[in-house]
């Protein structure tokens, strides 16, 4: 997924909002969101290592506002009024957030959240030049109740500890890790889904030698994890 672009707010007619009009013409550049908004398979992990900002927080309100100052440019957002409850990653940039923008168009992987200042929700995304927060179907964002006991414990400290870690996705035998730093993700082989057991209650974790290793923080699961290759 295309990050947010560059340039300052207010650098020229029209500037102010500028981050945000360049971050949803980098969606506008993606191939697949010509007619929908397509992701690449991603362990939450990796969605939250890949992530600049990862909050816990309530939708307030929304409101749809121009993607920029320019009166030329026909693009809108969502800007989402958001209590935050909790923030896990974005401190250095970030003290508070209290709006999110995402694309208006569903097609430009815009996300469509329940603003009635009751639902929780684990929110990431990227924070712009211009310190505004753009969020989309491509970021890690989950109904609070709806995460495991184990993913909301990973969320302070265990799944960074894996982000110099790779998590390689396995789709049909054979597959097996191809360096020592490397986790084989098996949800879609063993489950036809990728937000199975391994996604809700493993953490790909570092280990003192450098390899990296999956690290079960919740109950014994149902099967074990391995590599999965040809005898």
């Amino acid at each position: 997924m295309s990050r947010a672009g560059s340039g300052s707010p207010g650098s020229s007619p029209g500037g102010r909002g500028a981050a945000l009009a360049l971050a949803l013409c980098a969606l506008c550049a993606l191939p697949a969101a010509v007619s929908a908004c397509s992701c690449a398979p991603a362990h939450p992990q990796q969605l939250l290592c890949d992530a600049a900002l990862v909050i816990r927080a309530k939708i307030s309100s929304e409101k749809v506002v121009p993607a920029s100052d320019d009166p030329l440019d026909s693009h809108k957002m969502i800007r989402y009024e958001i209590k935050q409850i909790k923030m896990f990653k974005g401190f250095e940039k970030l003290k508070d957030v209290q709006y999110v923008y995402t694309p208006f168009d569903s097609s430009l992987c815009g996300v469509k959240l329940e603003a009635n200042n009751k639902k929780q929700y684990l929110l990431t995304g990227q924070i712009l030049s211009d310190g505004k927060v753009l969020i989309h179907l491509c970021n890690y964002i989950e109904p609070w109740d709806d995460l495991s006991l184990s993913q909301k414990k990973s969320l302070n400290q265990r799944y960074q500890m894996g982000c110099g870690c790779k998590i390689t996705t396995c789709y049909s035998v054979p597959c097996s890790i191809t360096a020592p730093n490397e986790c084989l993700w098996t949800d879609w082989l063993l489950e036809r889904r990728l937000q199975g057991h391994q996604a809700r209650h493993y953490a790909c974790i570092r280990r003192s030698d450098g390899t990296c290793s999956w690290y079960r923080g919740g109950p014994p699961p149902e099967k074990e994890f391995m590599d999965i290759s040809e005898p």
